[in-house]
């Protein structure tokens, strides 16, 4: 045998770790796509489960909106249906089934400053420093109150100043001629005492403020306790552009005054209007008689508008008969 040469290597052994660093290399790699699997399983799940979150959370947010939108929409039907109830009482003619008929509406522009009392609502011009309108319910329980008469007249203590004052009309010959009467608000301590403020007042004659004017409003409380309810406005009328003007703080003297009066009820709803010169002058109450539509015309405003129209329609082109009273 020669010397130095070794024992011949066993047929196969390089073949056998070369396999294993294979089967090592393919394991390795399935290790690593396992967990790049997994990982992106997780990636998944933990995305799924934020999308379902966002998702609750917008399902949230339109329940909620489709739950206000349905509140909102409930509370509309609400109104419709009560101002439809509301209207279907109208229509019935029910006294007293609406609120406020005696507000007018200016149909004219003109300055206003509007205020509400106990006893009655108006309109106060501040150019003229009288009313447009005054307004009230008179009913028949109200007109049997015994609070006294006070004359007590004072400053609106609601109108910005300048305020008409009492002694704006002294001396002047016209009286404080009340547009919503004292003897109308007898019923309250209050109401009497507001009917006083200067804001509810105009230069009036002073025999028609005694006679034909003072006639009208005692028969306005008749036909109330006759009747149950009247609704009552009134209030002066300028013909000229630049009135007469008195006192300190230039009260304008009104050329005529008006009144309209309703007698609502559902058999024979009766509506009058009248006007009255501001001038010494005694004649028949119906003598002033005029339709409502007539005294609309004259003075720019829309009276009795709460009515049907087929009622207001009907009753104000008309110039009716008296009521008894």
């Amino acid at each position: 045998m020669a010397k130095g040469k070794g024992k011949k290597a066993p047929k196969g052994k390089g073949t056998t770790g070369s396999l294993k660093g294979f089967i090592l290399l393919v394991l390795l790699i399935g290790v690593a796509l396992w967990a790049y699997e997994h990982r992106q399983q997780a990636s998944g799940l933990l995305q799924g489960k934020e999308l379902q979150q966002e998702w609750a959370g917008k399902l949230k947010e339109v329940k909620t909106e489709v739950t206000e939108t349905g509140r909102q929409l409930s509370g509309k039907v609400g109104e419709a249906l009560k101002e439809k109830t509301s209207a279907a009482t109208v229509q019935s003619g029910t006294a007293g089934s609406i609120n406020r008929l005696e507000i007018p509406v200016l149909t004219r522009k003109r300055e206003e400053i509007r205020l509400e009392r106990l006893g009655y609502s108006l309109s106060y011009n501040p150019h003229y420093k009288t009313p447009n309108w005054v307004a009230w319910e008179l009913t028949r329980k109200e007109v049997q109150g015994k609070e006294e008469r006070k004359d007590k007249f004072v400053p609106d203590p609601d109108l910005p100043e300048p305020r008409v004052v009492h002694a704006d009309y002294t001396g002047s010959g016209y009286d404080r001629g009340h547009m919503a009467p004292a003897a109308d608000m007898k019923w309250s301590k209050q109401a009497m005492q507001e009917s006083f403020y200067m804001s509810n007042i105009c230069p009036q004659n002073q025999k028609l403020n005694r006679d034909d004017w003072g006639d009208l409003e005692e028969i306005c409380r008749k036909w109330a306790k006759k009747y149950g309810t009247v609704h009552i406005a009134c209030g002066p009328i300028y013909d000229q552009k630049s009135p007469k003007r008195i006192g300190k703080n230039r009260v304008a003297v009104p050329d005529r005054f008006y009144k309209v009066v309703l007698i609502y009820n559902r058999k024979n709803p009766v509506a009058m209007g009248f006007l009255f010169d501001n001038k010494a002058h005694h004649q028949a109450i119906s003598k002033y008689m005029v339709s409502v539509d007539s005294v609309e015309s004259v003075t720019g405003m829309d009276f009795f508008s709460r009515l049907p129209d087929e009622v207001e329609n009907r009753i104000e082109a008309l110039v009716p008969s008296m009521p008894s009273y």
